[in-house]
């Protein structure tokens, strides 16, 4: 063959290719993942997506002026046709009035309607038509490797900035900060980014960014940044929109969520579950014979794993609901029955 003519079929070959990875357009279409689900472009996904991601401006009063001004910002994103959307508690924290700020630059006025310090967790809602919703996805499907996007306004300024990374963990809980069963991934964010959504490659919301870690036990630190998982998000959100707040039952101990390179490390005999650490005084665990040592394998018989953590399980009962644990002591199992109390009212008890 000519090489002139095996140039045009080059050429004809890649503008096929092409035209498989593109509309008519120019814009990248879905393809298809495992068979399962389809996936799309990081371009496209942005491109739907990105128009639902909003910033948010917390207005407060300060002495010597009269009216709210901006003291901080953050982001979030719009979940429904109501207006509603989704950001972090501490975006919203001390507020006396807020603005939102779409990616088209438009400006409105949002009301709180809602916030859970405990998930760091917050719903505003806008008045009128949206640009867009996004759809949360399974965190639980997640698994580590997975790509992941996050998009957010770091700094207040670079609004709709997208980073992209993979699931780094599953499951992580921040010894001392409250904060347990996070998704940790390495798609950066900064201050201004808390409440962004991370999406999966459906362009889908599996979790809410809401802190990075920069320095740890003075050393500095990087590619550590953590998401509130979907799972927890839609169960909270459901109840700050019904109630415009959230109670948490209360078992009364402090705990270590077991993993197999926790458990590896410790020598201890099983994978998961949680590891008592103390058991608060006057609590419903001290009543019911919970030892700091005791390992807590299971509530009502579903076993505490990564999909199932001990703080989703008991999130699914009511204060003062009566729940039976199975504990690991000593190399023995038992049962122990306690009904659990109202977290703010338990601890706003203790000395």
């Amino acid at each position: 063959m000519p090489i002139l003519s095996r140039m045009r079929l080059l050429f004809f070959t890649l503008v096929i290719l092409a035209s498989a990875v593109l509309t008519s357009s120019g814009s990248p279409v879905m393809a298809q993942g495992d068979g399962t689900a389809p996936t799309a472009s990081a371009a496209l996904i942005v491109q739907n997506a990105g128009q639902a991601v909003v910033t948010v401006v917390n207005e407060q009063v300060f002495q010597g002026i009269d009216d709210p001004v901006p003291a901080g910002s953050g982001t979030g994103f719009v979940i429904d046709e109501q207006g509603h959307i989704v950001t972090n508690w501490h975006v919203v924290d001390g507020g006396v009035s807020f603005q939102v700020i779409f990616s088209t630059g438009e400006r409105r006025p949002a009301t709180l309607v809602g916030s859970d310090e405990l998930s760091d967790l917050a719903v505003i809602q806008v008045e009128g038509g949206v640009p867009a919703t996004v759809p949360f996805g399974d965190s639980d499907a997640l698994f580590p490797g997975e790509t992941v996007l996050a998009i957010g306004s770091p700094f207040g300024s670079f609004t709709n900035t997208v980073t992209q990374g993979i699931v780094s963990a599953l499951g992580r809980d921040l010894a001392g900060s409250g904060y347990n069963n996070l998704i940790q991934h390495d798609a950066a964010i900064n201050p201004g980014n808390s409440g962004g959504p991370l999406l999966n490659m459906r362009g889908e919301v599996v979790g809410v960014n809401t802190l990075g870690i920069q320095e740890l036990g003075g050393q500095l630190v990087q590619g550590l940044f953590f998401a509130v998982p979907s799972s927890t998000v839609v169960e909270i959100v459901e109840r700050l929109i019904a109630d415009g707040e959230v109670r948490y039952p209360f078992f009364g101990i402090t705990y270590q969520t077991i993993t197999w390179q926790t458990a590896a490390q410790a020598g201890l005999p099983v994978d998961n579950g949680v590891f008592v650490t103390e058991v608060t005084a006057g609590g419903p665990a001290q009543a019911a014979g919970v030892l700091p040592g005791d390992i807590v394998l299971s509530i009502d018989s579903v076993p505490i794993t990564d999909q199932d953590a001990f703080s989703e399980l008991l999130f699914a009962h009511q204060p003062g609901e009566e729940i039976t644990a199975e504990l690991l002591r000593s190399g023995e199992t038992l049962s122990v029955t306690l009904v659990l109390g109202d977290r703010e009212a338990s601890l706003s008890q203790l000395p």
